[in-house]
């Protein structure tokens, strides 16, 4: 096991944030992820996957313990279905390209999305009205105190809306090791309807393929390449109003987007309400918002974490102001 001291975490987030740890370790099996956890010179441990939901705002004065485990198989299979189980240090994005070339549905309109697949359950990833739970039938991970692995169901895992279990009451408990995902062979359950799908799918009938490059000519058209621009993805959630504060604010601003929920609540994209207010292609020195999409924040090159983070809490309180709505940070600040 091989520890790196003093290390630049500059090429493992995102952002591009040249912030360093005080120590850095990869591990690809569970024994060496077991031996870094108890790691008698460093008390405090830092779990890191593809960094693609963090904004560091300082040096990591901890254990930076790198999760590379690698691996996708078929563990399950059914005429109609497949379990597929993917480890947790797997490409998001090279794991959906793997389930579409082998014919299953499920991930399709989750392509291109940043990160690794260990951290995908936490927030319980989400795009173009489907979420990680939707697709999601178990996975391991390893109790950071004990050293046992545990499995954990659908119900266990309690997902919410870019939350989970592992984010709540279980945050910084448990190393997420593998995560199995319950997929379509045939009979897909196909999701058209959010955004700009069907536009982009034109006279292209639906399929898993079809679908999921419509979804990466969106993204790209909308989102930059982290590693041309340094970003990380979608800075806040969306806002889940009640009804009626829903309708008092569409008196106001009829034209506001709006997706009603199950539940009789409705959600607003944060993405217009931060437009509305001017904020697209804002910079302010080297930290900015995007000329394409003002959810997502962006380093123009050097910014600080702390620059990227004063110029997210000023949109967060020009947005209260204004519409009364105080947005939450999606993105993991350090």
């Amino acid at each position: 096991m091989s520890i790196l001291t003093e290390f630049s975490l500059k090429n493992h987030n995102t952002f591009g944030i040249d912030q360093k740890a005080t120590a850095f370790v990869v591990v690809d099996n569970i024994a060496a992820l077991k031996n870094s956890l108890q790691h008698p010179d460093y008390p405090e441990k830092f779990i890191l996957g593809g960094g693609s939901n963090l904004l560091l705002t300082q040096p990591l004065n901890a254990l930076c313990i790198h999760i590379n485990l690698k691996g996708i198989a078929v563990v399950e299979e059914t005429e109609e279905e497949v379990i597929v189980e993917a480890q947790a240090g797997e490409n998001w994005h090279a794991f959906v390209c793997w389930t579409l070339e082998k014919g299953y549905g499920g991930l399709e309109n989750l392509s291109l999305i940043p990160g690794n697949v260990g951290t995908a359950p936490i927030q319980n990833i989400g795009a173009y009205g489907v979420e990680l739970k939707d697709v999601f039938d178990s996975c391991t991970a390893l109790h950071r105190t004990t050293l046992t692995l545990q499995e954990f169901t659908k119900k266990e895992a309690e997902f919410g809306y870019r939350s989970s279990y592992f984010k709540t009451k279980g945050k910084d408990k448990f190393v997420i090791c593998a995560v199995r995902f319950r997929l379509t062979k045939r009979n897909h359950r196909l999701a058209t309807s959010y955004g700009a799908i069907k536009s982009a799918l034109g006279n292209t009938p639906p399929s898993p393929q079809s679908i999921a490059k419509a979804v990466i000519a969106i993204r790209q058209s909308k989102l930059p390449d982290p590693a041309v621009l340094g970003n990380s993805g979608s800075f806040f959630k969306n806002p889940v109003l009640t009804k009626d504060d829903f309708n008092r604010l569409q008196k106001e601003y009829p034209a506001l987007p709006h997706y009603p929920q199950t539940d009789g609540t409705i959600k607003v994209p944060a993405g217009w309400l931060i437009d509305t207010l001017g904020f697209k292609g804002k910079r302010q020195g080297d930290a900015g918002v995007h000329e394409h999409q003002a959810l997502v924040l962006v380093n123009h090159g050097n910014a600080q974490g702390k620059e990227i983070l004063a110029l997210a809490q000023e949109i967060q309180a020009a947005v209260n102001t204004t519409f009364g709505i105080a947005l939450e940070a999606e993105v993991n600040i350090l």
